[in-house]
């Protein structure tokens, strides 16, 4: 069976959070839940080191301001890791050749963090904390229920990921206007810094 759908869902599960997706595999292939795992993710060293920056992102990502500077550090991250876990599913699979899986998991990565990235500047517009949370919490629950449904139900998996990519691509069209405006107030809060200091400056 081709490895396609399970390449397109960790695509897009590693946009939203790539350790969450190495965590989870690797754990699965380490249990014996599943074949398509490679070996590369079951290492200690590696479900190691995903569990602890998994709980940095967990934190990192519900603080409103915090979760976009991740964001923006995740930008090259995201898209690489899920180029990585691509091609390495493809090599163990043999089913799909590596560049071309790693190509499919690395864009569609880096479609679902720019829309992780939008949503969530749109969000910190509004200055309470609990819907970073709640969206944060739906991320890692919908990443972790849609990577451990692809292990059983890849084809299906992947319809599901593509609908949410599509659909969060939208979302991000609409939410564009809001994005715009919070990078003006954001702009315009640091000329008013920039002219307090130099009034301060000047009046001493």
């Amino acid at each position: 069976m081709s490895v396609l759908p399970l390449v397109f869902t960790s695509g897009w599960a590693s946009g939203i959070n790539a350790y969450a997706v190495v965590l989870l595999l690797g754990l699965f292939g380490a249990t014996g839940l599943s074949d398509e795992v490679p070996e590369a993710l079951q290492r200690p060293d590696v479900l190691i080191a995903a569990g602890v920056l998994f709980l940095c992102e967990a934190v990192a990502d519900k603080i409103p301001y915090v979760d976009s500077v991740w964001d923006s550090v995740h930008t090259v991250i995201r898209p690489i890791a899920g180029a990585v876990v691509a091609a390495l599913l493809a090599g163990q699979s043999g089913s799909l050749p590596e560049l071309a899986a790693g190509a499919v998991g690395g864009t569609t990565a880096l479609l679902s963090h720019f829309v992780k990235a939008g949503t969530r500047m749109a969000i910190n517009t509004s200055p309470e904390p609990f819907s970073n949370i709640a969206v944060s919490l739906a991320e890692d629950l919908g990443v972790a229920g849609l990577i451990t449904f692809a292990i059983f139900h890849p084809v299906a998996a992947a319809v599901i990921a593509g609908v949410l990519l599509v659909l969060g691509l939208v979302i991000l069209g609409f939410l564009a206007h809001s994005i715009r405006r919070f990078l003006r107030r954001r702009a315009q809060r640091r000329e008013e810094k920039r002219l307090a200091r130099q009034a301060v400056g000047g009046g001493g």
